[in-house]
């Protein structure tokens, strides 16, 4: 008989985007997998999940306090009443914590309770109500959990330490190094010129949210404008701030230096075309999108945070400055561009244990494949 897995999300766009890996491998392996989480994908301009034979609407919001959270709930405990799993796989805070109580029973039938923590909001810098809620939380819901795995070693040695279950740790999610990778120079400056690009390139991805900063990377811009009057900065990413993102760039005259690209399934083209990545995030886990730019022989200007300090080498493949520091971010910037270093192989030795490749060697432990 096939064994099954459910994975667990807030939102299906989170399976999509960060575990492939993982889905395929199970796939390979003859699993049957079916997802539950709340379907959003029609905010993400075309992504799909490839994998799944089941995929379930289960309606989970981000805010743990949403009331509607108890309806998803009680629609989560209903699947599993009827059907077995042989591994429930939980993620996100929210699809973490609701999915872990949901399958509390389920574990006396031999079912196992796997929790990845994409980075927990409690950390060295977080604020301290961020250790006074989800911290005990977290610990509580450690002993209805078979194994948990962390992808940053912060949080791997915390939950090593004072959680109740098994820990792991994993370099991430496995990013893509079939579709993230190099090209030439000329092939980067044909599709520079096939762009009408004839100045420096810069990419900055995540979810137009206040956490990801993108208001520093387009002061950033205003800052070097002067020095590269054509250079062009490709903000990917959809989410609430757009419309002050873009009142913003309006404001500085820069709408012709700086391109909103809303949610792209393409982003391994405009990294290949850039120069380096600028990263501004207040608080992050292990950014796959870092990982996806140096795959493509990019270095990257990042805030310091959990998540970019165990990524960037200061120096060596990037640079780490204060999240809102504009002036650090054009210096260092400005040093990329004019240095001699050769950050490309840099980046792409550092980031080889944190691949698709690599981490699959890791899923086949979890899963004792």
């Amino acid at each position: 008989m096939r064994k099954k897995v459910l994975l667990i999300a807030t939102v299906q766009s989170h399976i999509g985007q960060f575990h492939k890996p993982l889905m395929r491998l199970l796939k390979e392996e003859g699993w049957e997998i079916h997802v539950a989480a709340r379907n959003n994908l029609a905010e993400k301009n075309g992504l799909e999940l490839e994998y799944p034979d089941k995929v379930f609407d289960i309606p989970f919001y981000r805010s743990p306090i949403d009331p509607r959270n108890i309806k998803a709930y009680f629609a989560l405990k209903r699947l599993l009443r009827n059907t077995h799993y042989d591994v429930i796989h939980c993620n996100t805070p929210v699809g973490g914590a609701l999915g872990r109580l949901a399958a509390r029973p389920y574990r006396k039938q031999n079912t196992k309770v796997f929790y990845t923590a994409h980075g927990f909001h409690f950390y060295k810098s977080a604020p301290r109500m961020n250790w006074l809620l989800y911290y005990p939380i977290e610990k509580a819901l450690s002993r209805c959990t078979d194994k948990l795995i962390s992808i940053t070693e912060e949080d791997y040695a915390l939950a090593s330490a004072k959680f109740h279950c098994p820990v792991f740790h994993q370099h991430g999610v496995g990013a893509n190094s079939e579709k993230n990778k190099p090209i030439s120079s000329d092939e980067m400056h044909k599709r520079r010129e096939q762009a009408g690009l004839s100045g420096p390139v810069f990419v900055n991805v995540g979810e137009l949210l206040p956490n990801k900063n993108q208001k520093t990377a387009i002061a950033v811009m205003k800052a070097l404008v002067n020095e590269y009057p054509d250079s062009m900065l490709y903000i990917a990413g959809n989410g609430p701030e757009k419309k002050n993102l873009e009142n913003l760039i309006a404001s500085f005259g820069l709408t012709r230096n700086i391109s909103l690209l809303g949610y792209t399934t393409h982003l391994d083209h405009y990294l290949q075309i850039s120069d380096l990545m600028i990263a501004c995030s207040y608080r992050e886990g292990l950014p796959l999108n870092v990982m996806e730019a140096m795959l493509c022989g990019k270095p990257v200007v990042a805030s310091h945070n959990r998540g970019h300090d165990e990524l960037i080498q200061e120096g060596v493949n990037g640079f780490l400055v204060a999240p809102d520091d504009v002036q650090a971010y054009a210096e260092r910037i400005r040093c990329i561009l004019k240095g001699n270093t050769d950050y490309s192989q840099a980046a792409l030795e550092s980031v080889a244990p944190y691949t698709d490749q690599s981490v699959r060697i890791e899923l086949k432990a979890l899963y004792d494949i």
